[in-house]
């Protein structure tokens, strides 16, 4: 939070020579993180799909493409959240990940 203080003198020229100070506050927008997904060699193609749309809720064919992405470059973007949000979606994705036994990788990183 930045706060900015202002002084003013007394403008009615009563010869009272006071001064008001005034404060103003101005919020800063929290940083944002993206939530990265990884390739592997191992993981089956249908469990990305199926954790892109259970964890980040997407169709069925926005995951689909979304999987393919990974294949192909190695790592995308499921989506941008707060530090606090993106963690959450991290953990319970490599949470899932390791109870159904697959080397899955979900990561975050400061936009």
């Amino acid at each position: 939070m930045l706060v900015e203080f202002e002084l003013m003198a007394d403008r009615e020229g009563d010869g009272d020579v006071g001064v008001k100070l005034e404060t103003r506050t101005k919020t800063q927008r929290p940083p944002m993180y993206k939530v990265l997904i990884l390739n592997d060699d191992f993981t089956p193609m249908e469990f990305v799909v199926h954790v892109l749309e259970r964890f980040f809720g997407l169709s069925h064919s926005q995951a689909f493409e979304l999987m393919l992405t990974v294949h192909k470059k190695g790592v995308a973007v499921v989506g941008v959240f707060s530090h606090e949000v993106a963690e959450t979606k991290v953990a319970q994705v490599m949470d899932f990940a390791q109870r159904h036994q697959h080397p899955l990788q979900c990561t975050l990183e400061k936009e």
